[in-house]
């Protein structure tokens, strides 16, 4: 087993895989480490450029389509096969050279994870650093979770720890929260930030909205994942009361002879009363639906058509997944 293994999605970026790679072996020489470069539907010669480059310590795991960067990297982690796993942009903008010292304090603290803090980033105010910062205070504050820098995909994780992060849709924003969820250690050091030379951001405003549609998820996986009676239950049972309460006063309304037919309240009554009860059934389902979910079979979100390594005599060994 290897001591290291490098996580690195990638998707259209030809002009950094070369560079990348060679501060990568720069930067890991004195660490019994492998790469594992995860294709995710790139449409330019990303996997090409990985191949011609490649040496008995790389790996590429091509994937059939464009899944998104949390399932690339949940496939990465999969065909990992070292004792720490760390997590690294396809970029250039993570510096590799901080790799070995978040390694070194993850064993000599008995830390679990070790995410890295972009001191000075280099990226647009506007398009990126005001919006992360918003949603970093955000999930701070709704999760209890207080790492600085949720956006930085630098991070070094116990094997444990990653292999159960359960990655999938856009939730990599949230590995700091998912690896508490585990209880995991989580601590975190400033690292270096450099801007991007070549290719183009994959990220724009737009996921502003779906940081704060994840965030709505982490709080109740947080609070509610093995509970969720407890919260549909509360409120629906509130509902329910209150639905009771107004009925029951404009029974005896209707018993005194007055009209109330029509009048707001009733409705308002109504909408309560059906609400609680929609709302407590909700609880029975997702109580229903976590027992599945923990008791389920262990299935893959991704599917991959090839992979590709070379031996130690340099020879490529292609192995292709039907």
């Amino acid at each position: 087993m290897k001591e290291l293994s490098v996580v690195i999605p990638v998707m259209n970026e030809e002009e950094n895989i070369k560079l990348l790679m060679e501060a990568v072996h720069n930067a890991l020489s004195a660490i019994d480490y492998e790469v594992i470069f995860v294709d995710d539907g790139s449409s330019d010669n990303t996997r090409r450029t990985i191949m011609d480059n490649a040496d008995e310590r790389t790996k590429l795991v091509e994937l059939r389509k464009n899944y998104g960067q949390s399932t690339a990297m949940t496939a990465g982690i999969d065909y990992a096969k070292g004792t720490y796993i760390a997590m690294l942009d396809g970029d250039l903008q993570n510096d590799p050279t901080d790799i070995p010292p978040m390694l070194e304090l993850l064993k000599r603290d008995d830390w679990d994870v070790v995410a890295g803090n972009r001191k000075s980033r280099k990226d647009g105010m506007l398009l990126r650093k005001i919006p992360s910062k918003i949603a970093n205070a955000l999930i701070r504050r709704w999760t209890g979770v207080y790492i600085k820098d949720y956006g930085c995909t630098l991070k070094v994780f116990r094997r444990e720890i990653a292999e159960d992060l359960g990655l999938y849709g856009e939730l990599h924003r949230f590995i700091p929260v998912l690896a508490k969820l585990q209880g995991a250690r989580i601590t975190q050091v400033d690292v270096k930030h450099h801007p991007r030379q070549f290719g183009k951001s994959k990220y724009g405003l737009n996921r502003t909205f779906k940081v704060l549609s994840d965030l709505v998820l982490m709080v109740f996986f947080g609070r509610y994942i093995q509970k969720p009676m407890h919260l549909f239950g509360t409120i629906g049972f509130i509902s329910l009361g209150l639905g009771i309460i107004i009925n029951l006063y404009l029974l005896i309304l209707k018993i005194s002879g007055h009209d109330i037919w029509g009048k707001p309240l009733l409705i308002l009554g109504l909408i309560f009363l059906l609400g609680g009860i929609q709302l407590i059934t909700i609880g029975i389902l997702a109580e229903i639906a976590i027992r599945t979910y923990f008791e389920s079979q262990d299935k893959k979100t991704y599917k991959v058509r090839k992979v590709f390594e070379k031996d130690q005599q340099n020879k490529p060994i292609l192995g292709i997944t039907v």
